[in-house]
């Protein structure tokens, strides 16, 4: 009986798998080493190993050639033990000092791995040197970059236990940063609140004012107060005060808003926060009805938010409104300021009220208000504008006697207000006592004393200012060449340039 073969499939070997290519370890990956791993970190050898580092550590900053022979069997696990054991009891600048000559060994003899940053990190921190630990915090977050503050705060939280993270927290998020990783600064932050470690808040402020813009540091601390973090009314004061200088009072009123909605009591910081603004964009109906507000929670205003309401009301015009707001003020027993003082005696010297300004003036001195430039400057403005222009010389004599000194903003009114009326000999003279006090002339003074020297008919001496107005190097323009030299073929030029 014949047998039948049977076809036997024949067995092919798969193709090798390509070997892919070689990895380069992370900075932080121990070395290369032919030599057998250490062994545990309690064996004897490992403490006289410990023990000859330390003696190392003591002998920097010569030359640590020591170190080298120790480099083959020395790792970051052995530095980790230095730090716990000291069994030399080591003071912190000299680990220090080992811990750099590490750093900078030779390639392939000894890598530091994040653990051994923070940990050295925290050693300093624990002997009251953090301004050492920051640079090597900045290092770390600069190696490691974007996207590791989770990584980095469970090994942080394994290094510095049972002791308090909070501090070394805080500088971690600090170094972040400084090295151009805000983003990644935020988010250690958080993460710590949401593993409730207590950040204090200087690390959240100090953060915060990092970011470009108030809306963005308003986004990062309602994210603050949703991980954990207790809500305070001065940094919501402060976001208000950054919104409201960037022109943003819609985008402030919502943060007053998040306040009372989380509970938080305004103060009247809050209060006078948003006041001013509102007043600022001339919302006197906002304005009353926040002050309504302001009474009905049982802050009551002060002098800053008196200030702020007649701003407004002098802003609109509603003098009579503001001088009703300073009798309420003085009745309640808030003393007004400068500021309050300063508002009205401006709002009523422009309006030609000169009287009830000198008025207010005299009540400054009687309560004892300091006076600054602008009351005086005001109140000289006023004067000229009255044509009284003795009263206006006698309040110029006083700020010489008494300070503060005019500046070239009362000068400069005086001097026009003398041109206006024909008193060009006072001008002239105001102009030297000018020059003579150190106070230097500009555009405004001199264009004042042509013009008023042309329409007097002085043309040789308008010609004279001219001159010098261009030898102190400011520029005429066309109206002011017109009124020094009316006919520009006369050839007057010519004076200048001799």
């Amino acid at each position: 009986m014949r047998k039948t073969l049977r076809h036997r499939p024949i067995l092919r070997r798969p193709p090798a798998a390509e070997t892919p290519p070689p990895v380069s370890p992370p900075w932080y990956a121990a070395p290369r080493s032919t030599l057998p791993p250490p062994p545990p970190p309690a064996s004897e050898d490992d403490s006289l190993l410990l023990v000859a580092a330390s003696e190392v550590a003591l002998a920097l900053p010569v030359h640590p050639a020591p170190l080298l022979r120790l480099l083959p069997a020395f790792t970051s696990a052995h530095f980790l033990s230095l730090l716990r054991r000291n069994p030399l009891s080591v003071p912190p600048l000299p680990l220090l000092s080992l811990f750099r000559v590490l750093l900078a060994s030779p390639p392939g003899l000894f890598r530091h791995t994040p653990a051994s940053f923070l940990s050295m990190s925290h050693h300093l921190h624990s002997h009251r040197l953090p301004h050492l630990a920051l640079p090597l915090l900045r290092m770390l977050a600069s190696r490691l970059g974007h996207g590791s503050p989770q990584r980095l705060l469970t090994q942080l939280l394994s290094t510095v236990s049972p002791d308090d993270p909070a501090p070394l927290v805080w500088e971690l998020a600090r170094a972040y940063a400084d090295e151009g990783l805000l983003p990644d600064a935020c988010s250690l932050v958080l993460l710590a609140l949401r593993s409730a470690v207590h950040v204090p808040v200087p690390a959240w402020s100090g953060i915060m004012s990092r970011l470009p813009t108030a809306t963005e540091a308003y986004a990062f601390y309602l994210r603050l107060l949703d991980a954990g973090a207790p809500p305070e009314a001065k940094l919501f004061n402060v976001l208000m005060r950054d919104m409201i200088k960037s022109g943003e009072l819609a985008c402030a009123r919502n943060v007053f808003d998040e306040m009372l909605r989380r509970r938080v009591r305004p103060t009247v910081v809050s209060f006078n926060t948003l006041m001013s603004g509102i007043c600022k964009a001339s919302d006197l109906n906002g304005a009353n009805a926040l002050r309504g507000l302001m009474m009905k929670a049982g802050v009551a205003p002060d002098v800053y938010t008196y200030g702020a309401l007649m701003q407004g009301l002098c802003r609109a015009g509603r003098i009579p409104d503001a001088v009703e707001m300073f009798k309420e003020m003085c009745e309640r027993g808030v003393n007004p300021n400068t500021v309050v003082f300063t508002t009205l005696i401006d709002a009523h010297c422009k309006e030609g009220n000169v009287a009830a300004g000198l008025d207010l003036y005299r009540e400054m001195a009687t309560r004892g208000v300091h006076t600054d430039l602008v009351v005086y400057n005001s109140l000289v403005n006023g004067l000229c504008r009255a044509r009284d222009l003795k009263a206006a010389n006698d309040i110029v004599e006083e700020m010489r006697n008494t300070g503060p000194k005019p500046d070239k903003v009362t000068y400069t009114t005086l001097i026009d207000g003398c041109c206006k009326e024909g008193e060009l000999d006072m001008a002239v003279e105001m102009k030297r006592e000018m020059l003579d006090e150190g106070v230097a002339l500009d555009e405004v003074t001199y264009t004042a004393l042509i013009s008023g020297l042309s329409k007097a008919g002085r043309a040789v001496e308008a010609e004279r200012v001219l001159c010098e107005m261009m030898e102190a190097g400011l520029e005429p323009d066309n109206t002011t060449y017109t009124m020094a030299w009316p006919d520009e073929e006369c050839g007057h030029a010519s004076e200048c340039d001799a």
